[in-house]
């Protein structure tokens, strides 16, 4: 019933935002990455959808029914909590009431979280305080005694890693180029082998000219004695 009613929500979104078009700067601060969502602009345009309370329907309130409103077991979607209207619209009170118990949710899980989170950052902090890494790639305490003979047990560093490898480069340009990637591979490659050869070839040309110098040289020495 959730997948349902959340395919219902997306379907009133993608209605909104191919009317809002790519024009509309609330549509051009959600793609850009700046702010938002493209789910709020359909939840402010087309439909807020169902709320949701430890991951089910709203179902407590008074007996067998969420709210008086509704009759007594009433399963449909706006006795179980789903608001059809939009921030545009307006909700209805029943609506804004459903709203309201998401909401406190999302807000108590935030303030948890957020004192949880905070104090084992705190913890971690105090544990690791006077351990630094050394020129020979070891971890040491402020006694020199060795933690780790290898940060991190592989010497890698967590932030230029992906996946906990190092990053590798041609990866990288593969994922960004694509197909291309190996044509331009190949093309690197044959520069640099004709670097190599025009090098080469210079070398030569340079040792040939010293020997002719060095021969000329000793055939005049030769000549004057």
């Amino acid at each position: 019933v959730m997948k349902k009613l959340g395919e219902a929500r997306d379907e009133a979104g993608r209605i909104a935002g191919k009317h809002l078009g790519l024009n509309n700067s609330a549509v051009q601060m959600a793609k850009s990455g700046a702010r938002g969502s493209m789910l709020n602009l359909s939840q402010m345009a087309g439909c807020i959808g169902q709320q949701a309370v430890r991951g089910e329907r709203l179902s407590r309130g008074y007996w067998n029914r969420t709210l008086p409103h509704f009759q007594k077991g009433d399963l449909g979607a706006q006795a179980k909590g789903f608001v059809k209207n939009s921030y545009k619209s307006g909700l209805t009170p029943t609506e804004f009431f459903f709203h309201s118990m998401g909401g406190r949710e999302g807000l108590v899980d935030t303030a948890v979280r957020t004192s949880r989170s905070g104090y084992m950052q705190r913890r971690l902090i105090n544990a690791l305080e006077d351990l630094k890494l050394k020129q020979d790639g070891t971890v040491r305490n402020t006694a020199d005694s060795i933690i780790q003979f290898k940060y991190g047990e592989d010497g890698i560093d967590p932030t230029r890693s992906v996946q906990g490898d190092a990053i590798d480069v041609d990866d990288v340009l593969r994922d960004v180029l694509g197909e291309h990637y190996a044509d331009l591979l190949a093309r690197a490659e044959e520069r640099k082998i004709s670097a190599y050869a025009t090098v080469e070839k210079d070398l030569m040309e340079a040792a040939m000219e010293e020997e002719e110098e060095s021969e000329e040289i000793e055939y005049e020495g030769g000549g004057e004695e």
